[in-house]
C-alpha cells in the first residue's frame, strides 16, 4: 500500500477558495476546510484596534507521490513561502481502515507501489514537528506566551468539544465542553523546551488545563521565510 500523509494547510480565511482550486486541480479530490483563528496576543490586537486574524485550516489524506508534487507545486505556484500566504505540513498516517476508505480519499491521485525498506525509519526523520495543545476556552494566551517564550513562533487555534464518559475527571477537567486548540509548527530541536514550557506555565494545574502532544512532520511548505528570520 501506498504511504498515505494528512496534509494540513494553514491560510487566511479569504484564501480558501484559491487553496481549495489549487488542491482539486491537482487530483485531491476530498478537502476538509475548518474556520480557525491566529494566535496573536489579544492586547496587541486591541493596540491596533484589529480583529482576530480568521484563518482556514485545510486537511486532506495524500499518498506519498501526490505530496512530493503538491510541496514544489504549492512553493511555486502558490507562492506559499512568500509571508502571509500561508503553510502546509504532512503528517504521516500510520494507518486507515479498509480498502474502500483508501479508495475514497485517494481515487484521482497518483499511485504506484513503493519501497517498504526503511519506510518508518524516513516517518521518523524530522526537522518539524506539530505541537498540539488542548485547553480550557479562554486559555489561548495563557499557552501562547508560554510557548512564545520557548522559542515559538506564532500558532492556529479551533474550537473543539471533548466526548467519552471515562475520561469526566481527567486530571480535573470535563472533556465534555468546549475546548480550545492551539497548532504550532516547531523546529524538532526546539519541542522538548515549548511543550516544557506549556506544561508549566499552563499545564493540567493550571486554570488551563492544557494537555500536549507532538506528532512528526514528514513535509513541509511556507517555513522558508521564517527560516530565514530565525538563521538572521
Amino acid at each position: 500500500m501506498n504511504n498515505l500523509y494528512l496534509l494540513i494547510t494553514i491560510i487566511r480565511r479569504s484564501d480558501s477558495e484559491e487553496y481549495e482550486t489549487f488542491y482539486e486541480s491537482d487530483g485531491v479530490g476530498i478537502i476538509y476546510t475548518i474556520p480557525c483563528n491566529g494566535t496573536a496576543h489579544a492586547k496587541t490586537l486591541d493596540l491596533f484596534g484589529l480583529e482576530k486574524t480568521e484563518k482556514s485550516m485545510l486537511m486532506s489524506v495524500v499518498t506519498e507521490q501526490s505530496l512530493k508534487s503538491l510541496c514544489k507545486k504549492l512553493s511555486r505556484d502558490m507562492k506559499i513561502d512568500l509571508p502571509d500566504r500561508g503553510v502546509a505540513m504532512a503528517v504521516p498516517l500510520s494507518g486507515i481502515a479498509g480498502a474502500r476508505t483508501l479508495e475514497y480519499f485517494t481515487a484521482t491521485q497518483e499511485t504506484q507501489p513503493t519501497n517498504a525498506e526503511n519506510t518508518e525509519e524516513k516517518k521518523m526523520q524530522s526537522d518539524y514537528e506539530l505541537i498540539v495543545a488542548i485547553y480550557e476556552k479562554g486559555y489561548t494566551d495563557a499557552v501562547m506566551d508560554a510557548a512564545r517564550a520557548a522559542g515559538a513562533g506564532g500558532g492556529t487555534t479551533i474550537r473543539a468539544k471533548g466526548t467519552g464518559a471515562g475520561a469526566q475527571k481527567f486530571f480535573g477537567l470535563t472533556l465534555a465542553e468546549e475546548k480550545e486548540m492551539v497548532f504550532i509548527v516547531s523546529s524538532s530541536a526546539k519541542k522538548k523546551d515549548i511543550m516544557k514550557a506549556i506544561i508549566h506555565d499552563a499545564g493540567p494545574d493550571s486554570k488551563a488545563h492544557a494537555l500536549v502532544f507532538s506528532l512528526p512532520v514528514s513535509e513541509t511548505a511556507g517555513f522558508r521565510f521564517a527560516d530565514t528570520i530565525e538563521k538572521d
